[in-house]
């Protein structure tokens, strides 16, 4: 079901306290681009919500990761190690049909 939700500041300033951690993580430009958003899920057994995180370096490589917690509940030690960079390019012989 989608439907719009009212989102708090605290929501807003938790995407973007993520989205300043990611730039810091993997050592990105000022004018990166860096998408987060808190999503919901409805596949048996995925997690009710997660944060999708998304990044692209220099290069026009998209990296992507996702944290099996809402946004808010997100800290810094919950991103992937920086040396894993090139590990979160996605494959495209890869499908999933829940993300």
């Amino acid at each position: 079901m989608l439907g719009f939700v009212k989102r708090t500041p605290a929501h807003g300033a938790a995407l973007e306290r993520v989205k300043e951690w990611v730039r810091a993580r993997f050592a990105l430009a000022a004018d990166a681009t860096i998408m987060v958003a808190e999503v919901n899920c409805q596949v048996p057994g995925c997690p009710p919500v997660e944060t999708a995180v998304a990044f692209w370096s220099a290069a026009d490589e998209r990296r992507q990761f996702k944290i099996f917690k809402p946004v808010e509940e997100v800290g810094e030690d919950d991103l992937p190690p920086a040396w894993m960079k090139d590990a979160l390019i996605p494959s495209d012989a890869f499908e999933c049909s829940c993300c």
